[in-house]
């Protein structure tokens, strides 16, 4: 089951000529409720601004349209913030000289989390096992005669600073959103017993709005309530699984028609999958990919393919492959375009290490590509030659998102180590969780193997626990390596994540600067690469023709 919520929300004017408060709820098509959650807003206008309604209203009106045409992959935080302070500025800039300003509170519920944003007066609780809790912070002045005066708001400063709050979500809990004309006048002892004597949303919103009338209220009042009936699924492959609950494919024969795809060959089979070469009815050729039948009972396998095809048909570009749109499907599978060419790794067995001139546009396309994921929040785990694809038609390509994965919406067991060893980060080895810095890691051991035909830090085995030390320079194996480029990779490679790249971009900046300055071929000396081997062997001469001397003149 997805999640499930009960939800209710009422507003009256009261004594006021206009009502400058706004609610807003949001609840899209469920596979949009996955990834974006369930979205619940309150905001207040300032009544003494230019036009206290309309910043509350055209702040929703943006927040409830924006957010959900922002990326999937953004976290909830990140997308509210973004949003806020472009509506922050446009306040700023539609007063016609009079402030617009606005309070809000914006309560995000996605799958068993909530993400609340919060600026202003108005007040989030929740309410669970008959307690009441207040989660959000009044942002007023605290002198006295000023508690009703404003520090925080949209619209009031040029830099929006706000609120925000993460939390796990518990079944059967509420969360409570009020303007002040409520809570200033009720107090939480008066709402914790209505919403005790209320059980059901709708009677407790209309029973909260009266009360605050009842009791003198002369401002707006407004309340909006949420219940968690049932939680939902703790990542989007969970989601994914519950609405397209799909059985695998039949066993395909090269030759047979299946659901429109005409079967040409199985090109790859391993324990994890099945990838198939398909034609369409354009004769345009593309790779089905599915699982084995043995793994048609296990959860996590086929969460994880639709994981994968759901994130490619997010980072859509040239660096990655085309996922087809099918809407027919009736089997687990997906298809994706067939790009001719050959990976890096196939690259390198046939002609060995890359000359310069090849190497570098690859290093930039990929960090490029690179960039991209990390910009929409995803990360790759398996970066490597065998999964980057140099295409007849000259583009990079990123492959195999089997273990990709996007915070806050991927599961991750703590007891897995994504990956192919020798390319892992240190820090990985140590239970650290997924970060860009392990794919930038990663970026740089391909590109230091596609060099010189070793590792920074030498072979790691399966089962492996590694040491690491300072990588080996690779200038060491490439002496026509220029000292910049050869720093570079160190730096890209090293095992304490604070001396890599921040970013992708960053590194493919540095890349960029270096170039300007040429790819120098010239052969590095001895002394510059080795310095420790050649004083070494000066020293051992030095003391073989002592010994020499010494022997002629014990001889005379």
């Amino acid at each position: 089951m997805g999640l499930q919520l009960s939800h209710a929300e009422a507003s009256a004017t009261g004594p006021r000529t206009q009502n400058q408060d706004a609610l807003r709820r949001v609840t899209p098509a469920p596979d949009l409720a996955a990834s974006k959650g369930l979205l619940f807003a309150i905001a207040d206008g300032v009544s003494q601004c230019a036009d206290g309604g309309l910043a509350a209203r055209s702040t929703l009106q943006a927040l409830a349209l924006d957010y959900y045409a922002t990326p999937e992959t953004w976290p909830v935080a990140e997308a509210l913030e973004r949003l806020l302070i472009a509506q922050n500025r446009w306040l700023q800039a539609n007063g016609g000289g009079q402030p617009l300003l606005t309070t809000l509170s914006a309560l995000v519920l996605r799958g068993r989390r909530f993400t609340l944003a919060h600026v202003g007066d108005c007040r989030v609780y929740r309410w669970h096992q008959q307690q009441l809790q207040r989660i959000s912070e009044d942002h007023v002045w605290e002198q006295p005669g000023m508690q009703h005066v404003l520090k925080r708001a949209l619209g009031l400063d040029q830099h929006l600073v706000l609120d925000f709050l993460d939390g796990e979500l518990h079944q059967g809990e509420s969360f409570l959103l009020l303007s002040d004309g409520v809570w200033a006048t009720l107090g939480d002892t008066a709402i914790a017993a209505i919403l005790r004597d209320q059980p059901e949303p709708d009677n407790a919103v209309a029973t909260l709005v009266n009360a605050a009338h009842l009791a003198g209220s002369q401002d707006n009042a407004s309340a909006l309530l949420v219940r968690v009936d049932q939680l939902g699924e703790s990542s989007i492959g969970d989601a994914l699984l519950h609405l397209q609950q799909w059985p695998l494919p039949p066993p395909l024969t090269p030759g047979h028609c299946f659901e429109g795809w005409h079967i040409e060959a199985l090109i790859n089979q391993s324990q994890q999958s099945l990838l198939y070469r398909v034609r369409d009815e354009q004769q345009q050729a593309w790779l089905l990919k599915t699982l084995p039948g043995a793994l048609h009972k296990d959860l996590d396998a086929c969460q994880g393919l639709l994981s994968e095809e759901w994130l490619l048909r997010r980072v859509a570009g040239r660096h990655f492959p085309q996922v087809h749109g099918a809407t027919s499907r009736q089997h687990l599978y997906y298809v994706m375009r067939e790009y001719p060419g050959r990976t890096l790794a196939n690259l390198f067995r046939l002609n060995g290490p890359l000359p310069l001139a090849q190497w570098q546009p690859l290093a930039e396309h990929l960090l490029r590509a690179i960039g991209l994921l990390h910009r929409r929040q995803i990360l790759h785990r398996d970066i490597k030659p065998d999964n980057l694809l140099l295409g007849d038609d000259g583009e990079l390509r990123v492959l195999d998102f089997g273990l990709a994965y996007c915070p806050g919406l991927s599961a991750d067991p703590a007891h897995l180590l994504p990956g192919t060893p020798s390319y892992i980060a240190p820090e990985a080895f140590d239970g650290e969780p997924p970060s860009p810095q392990q794919d930038l890691y990663a970026v740089g051991v391909s590109l230091y193997y596609l060099l010189t035909g070793h590792y920074p830090h030498g072979e790691i085995e399966a089962f492996q626990r590694p040491r690491f030390g300072a990588p080996t320079s690779p200038a060491r194996y490439r002496p026509d390596l220029p000292e910049w480029l050869a720093q570079s990779l160190e730096r890209g490679v090293s095992a304490d994540p604070r001396r890599r790249y921040e970013t992708a971009e960053e590194w493919l900046l540095a890349l960029e600067h270096g170039e300007r300055r040429g790819l120098s071929t010239r052969p590095r000396p001895l002394l510059e690469r080795e310095p420790l081997k050649v004083w070494r062997g000066i020293a051992l001469l030095a003391l073989l023709f002592n010994l020499m001397l010494l022997l002629v003149l014990l001889h005379r």
